[in-house]
């Protein structure tokens, strides 16, 4: 017990618990203020989900639809502390998963392309976007927070442009794949039966998981990875032992670009959902990406399990009672646990001097 509170995955695991069951918590409450009679039905509903559904087929078809939402979260997730590990915050993330939905989208309703193709080019288009924050960051140090949130906007509406040439003529929303272009729609080996025929089940959950993997081994037990941290601790200190820190910054938001990008990808190309061409906000999946990497404690590992677990819950408020509580109820409990999520790294400081303190008095 001893190791895994001195632990940096214990400390995260336990601060990431202490802020779920808080913001739960101050959830109830709000629920308690608005209609105290239906609080404990409703927070639990939430909690549930798809268990809400007596039926088991129910149950598998609709825990399928909340992993094909997790997984494009998972990668605006690993965007987020990928670029954070270098000392870089990419709020531009949600503009670099519009670009990859452009670019995938395009490329399948307009030019007929098959899905790799397009996932290849969302990856790109992520990736060249994020490069003009790295660039401005390296040669100009124009904050990166700055050009990320003006370049979500170009983004956006850049998209809205773009993608009215694939829209259906009597809505504002793209053609569907599966009526348009098959071939463009990611593969399902075999998993939608697993989850009770869900049509939007595909390679794009394992292959998510298996990306967050890779950038734990790619951060943690590389070189590179080594230089990329080293970096983000002091880039003076990088550029003195001979590393190209300027470099670096580039490539490393290029790299979280390209994860945002693909995380666009791996939402439309399932079909799940369509481009709305008269969109006036930014995708809040890119946004949603900060709370899910800080709630897993900025761990690629940790945030697989967050990323879920934030889905989860944003999902479950969907079968809340309309006549009493708003759907958007689970997205305030959301709200709250990212706003306690500021605090992790603070709780994790109390439990390593609580756990020293222990292990000094021992002696």
């Amino acid at each position: 017990m001893k190791k895994f509170l001195k632990s940096e995955g214990g400390q995260s695991f336990i601060a990431s618990i202490f802020c779920i069951i808080l913001g739960l918590l101050i959830g109830y409450v709000v629920l308690l203020f608005i209609a105290p009679q239906g609080a404990s039905t409703a927070i639990l509903t939430i909690i549930k989900n798809f268990f809400y559904y007596p039926s088991s087929v129910a149950r598998m078809k609709y825990f399928g639809s909340t992993l094909v939402k997790t997984a494009p979260l998972l990668m605006c997730s690993l965007s987020i502390l990928f670029a954070y590990k270098v000392g870089l915050f990419n709020i531009g993330c949600s503009g670099q998963y519009t670009a990859g939905t452009t670019a995938a989208l395009f490329l399948a309703l307009g030019m007929g392309m098959p899905w790799w193709v397009c996932l290849i080019a969302a990856m790109v288009c992520g990736a060249l976007l994020a490069a003009i924050s790295g660039f401005l960051k390296s040669y100009a140090n124009v904050n990166e927070v700055i050009s990320g949130i003006m370049l979500n906007w170009i983004m956006l509406y850049s998209a809205n442009m773009i993608l009215t040439k694939v829209k259906e003529s009597t809505s504002p929303y793209t053609y569907t794949l599966a009526s348009t272009n098959k071939g463009a729609m990611l593969p399902s080996l075999g998993l939608g039966k697993l989850f009770s025929n869900n049509a939007y089940m595909t390679l794009a959950v394992p292959l998510a998981i298996l990306i967050a993997i890779g950038i734990w081994v790619l951060l943690e037990k590389t070189t590179f990875g080594y230089e990329l941290r080293a970096t983000g601790n002091n880039k003076n200190a990088a550029k003195y032992a001979g590393m190209n820190e300027k470099r670096n910054i580039i490539i490393t938001m290029m790299i979280a670009g390209a994860l945002a990008g693909l995380g666009g990808a791996f939402l439309y190309l399932t079909g799940f959902e369509q481009w709305q061409c008269t969109q006036s906000s930014v995708p809040g999946m890119g946004f949603n990406g900060i709370s899910a990497a800080f709630l897993g404690g900025l761990s690629p590992i940790g945030s697989i399990f967050s990323s879920f677990f934030i889905q989860h819950i944003t999902a479950g408020g969907a079968y809340v009672d309309k006549s009493l509580y708003s759907a958007q109820i689970s997205d305030l409990i959301t709200s709250v646990i990212i706003y306690l999520c500021g605090f992790v790294g603070f709780l994790k400081l109390v439990l390593k001097k609580a756990a020293d303190k222990k292990e000094g008095g021992a002696k």
